[in-house]
């Protein structure tokens, strides 16, 4: 069979990599100034105005939300798999030290204080993410630490952020335009005026070391990771289990309604503190005027509510009223940051449930929950890994779980032929890592989605490709992609289809094939939803993020996943 490959091989990105690593090796600290040539010389797509004085806001903005806020203050990061790691490299109890996390980025870090920055990796993906993003970050602070001091200690220090004219005039020395300002003095808050001078103080000479770069480390930290699991929940070794890979709020939100019965206490809070947009979607949604549903306006307002000191006791009581219902969090503990959810069916209340998932949807009329309480299933939803992470994670889970009853990949990814907020169902996998072409049966289409979604459009029968990170995409890669085909860009579906080759074959995956996965002997779906559209002019990751019109995408498709395990299980229920 002929096989049309997205050959992505760039030199200047092969170059880059490999560079990478072959700094990394050394026992000692890396100057990040030392990749920034080859860095720009990849000419990335999240970072177009690399070689230029000009500053590229939106790299920056990018880097700064996926790095923790002391990064200011930081001089050297630090990477390892585990706790342990550290200790064998001399740096006891790095837990002690300050725990630190960036707003788009899962990754446990520890500072402590003096300028190290401590952060655990869970597999080479992490590598691949946070060396680029260093090195950007480094390049735009340094481009806006030389136009910043262009201007006196006077005329600097009278700025104030509350003068329009004083933005416009710092807007122009940045050689940035007003939007581009006011989008970092959002980003940064009340730390706007505080980054500035820090940036203006000192360039930026950063250092990176990992310890111990070994593929037994990594395998290491998932057996700690797993172990942790199996601690608090010994059963999951004897239960049926659903693996769902998603993030840790949709899936306990639709199961558990905690949000719903708060309602009262959200909407005051909207009214008090809110955002102004926000409280006039709620109005909008009440009186009936959008089509947005109340539900998943709720769910938002809740993660919002618990970031504030008022909300605070929600996130306790929440976590309490899940486990009264069956729902367990387990926290990832010494290791890499992947929170872990088991969730016993019979244990769920179904007056709690949303009310979208009803079983008259998947079973038909006069039908209801009483079959949950027969079941034995639980489901395990884990926080979607980076890259490499989820082929060791799901081998892990393989491994001590029996049977596996259905796995269920949900996620961002970048799309070439729709936009933020539309749902893309693939089945067709092209894997960066393994250099396989993967061709599966998806167990979900477009009519499973588009009931619950409003906005979006739901695009299914489509290519995707699982990259090795995204600053090593650049505008020569995205073009044969999408020549090829290939719509649909993320990080994680094909090392999770590796493993799952490995689950029903009786060898480790092949390289650089064809990978037929039809006849699996048990559920497979895929369902990414559009966060990124990188072949439209400025709109890249960090021009833009999907906030609360996301949340649209997001519940639909954790609804459409939930309703096919809940047909499963109904009908494994029912015929056993």
């Amino acid at each position: 069979m002929e096989r049309k490959v997205p050959t992505l091989a760039s030199e200047e990105i092969d170059l880059y990599i490999r560079t990478i690593y072959s700094l990394l090796r050394s026992t000692n600290r890396v100057r990040i100034r030392t990749l920034e040539e080859v860095h720009a010389g990849i000419n990335s797509s999240l970072h177009l105005l690399a070689r230029t004085e000009t500053p590229d806001v939106s790299s920056f903005i990018y880097a700064n939300l996926r790095l923790p806020d002391c990064m200011s203050q930081v001089q050297a990061v630090l990477l390892g798999q585990s706790s342990t790691v550290f200790e064998q490299s001399g740096l006891k109890n790095i837990e002690s030290w300050q725990e630190v996390a960036a707003r788009a980025r899962r990754r446990r870090c520890f500072y402590n204080g003096k300028g190290l920055l401590a952060c655990y990796i869970a597999s080479r993906s992490d590598i691949d993410d946070v060396v680029p993003i260093m090195t950007a970050y480094q390049i735009e602070w340094n481009k806006l630490n030389a136009l910043l001091l262009d201007w006196s200690d006077q005329e600097f220090n009278q700025l104030s952020p509350e003068s329009a004219e004083d933005l416009e005039k710092l807007a122009e020395r940045l050689l940035i335009s007003l939007e581009d300002l006011l989008r970092l003095k959002t980003i940064w808050g009340d730390r706007f005026i505080p980054m500035l001078h820090d940036i203006r103080a000192r360039k930026l000479d950063l250092e990176v070391q990992l310890f111990s770069g070994s593929l037994n480390e990594y395998r290491r930290a998932t057996r700690y990771w797993w172990e942790n699991i199996e601690k608090n929940f010994p059963d999951i070794t004897e239960r049926p289990v659903y693996l769902i890979s998603s993030n840790p709020h949709s899936i306990p939100n639709l199961l558990s309604g905690f949000a719903l019965i708060q309602q009262d206490r959200l909407t005051q809070f909207l009214q008090t503190e809110g955002d102004e947009d926000l409280l006039a979607e709620w109005r909008d949604i009440s009186q009936e005027e959008v089509p947005s549903r109340p539900e998943n306006f709720l769910y938002y307002i809740l993660k919002k509510y618990q970031s504030t000191s008022r909300g605070k006791d929600l996130i306790q009581a929440q976590a309490d009223y899940e486990r009264d219902y069956g729902i367990h969090r387990i926290p990832s503990e010494h290791a890499f940051d992947v929170e872990a959810q088991i969730i016993a069916l019979s244990d769920l209340n179904p007056n709690t449930i949303d009310p979208r998932l009803t079983p008259e949807t998947f079973v038909g009329e006069d039908a209801d929950w009483s079959f949950l309480a027969e079941s034995n299933a639980i489901i395990l939803n884990i926080d979607y890994p980076l890259g490499l992470a989820a082929y060791n994670l799901l081998v892990k889970i393989a491994e001590h779980t029996c049977p596996m009853l259905g796995i269920y990949i949900m996620g961002k990814a970048a799309t070439l032929n729709g936009r933020r907020g539309d749902v893309i169902i693939p089945n067709v996998t092209y894997d960066e890592h393994s250099h396989n072409t993967f061709i599966y049966n998806n167990c979900f289409s477009a009519s499973d989605v588009s009931p619950y979604l409003i906005y979006g459009t739901v695009l299914d029968n489509q290519k995707s490709v699982s990259v090795l990170g995204t600053y090593l995409q650049n505008a020569g890669v995205m073009e044969v992609i999408y020549r090829e085909g290939y719509t649909d860009i993320e990080m994680e579906a094909g090392p999770y289809l590796s493993a799952v080759y490995e689950l029903f074959r009786p060898k480790r995956h092949p390289v650089d094939e064809i990978v037929n996965l039809y006849g699996l002997p048990f559920d497979m779906g895929i369902l990414h939803y559009a966060s990124d559209t990188p072949l439209t002019k400025g709109e890249n990751l960090g021009a833009g993020t999907l906030s609360y019109f996301g949340v649209d995408s997001t519940y639909a498709t954790s609804l459409a996943i939930l309703r096919r395990i809940m047909q499963l299980e109904y009908n494994r229920v029912t015929n056993n």
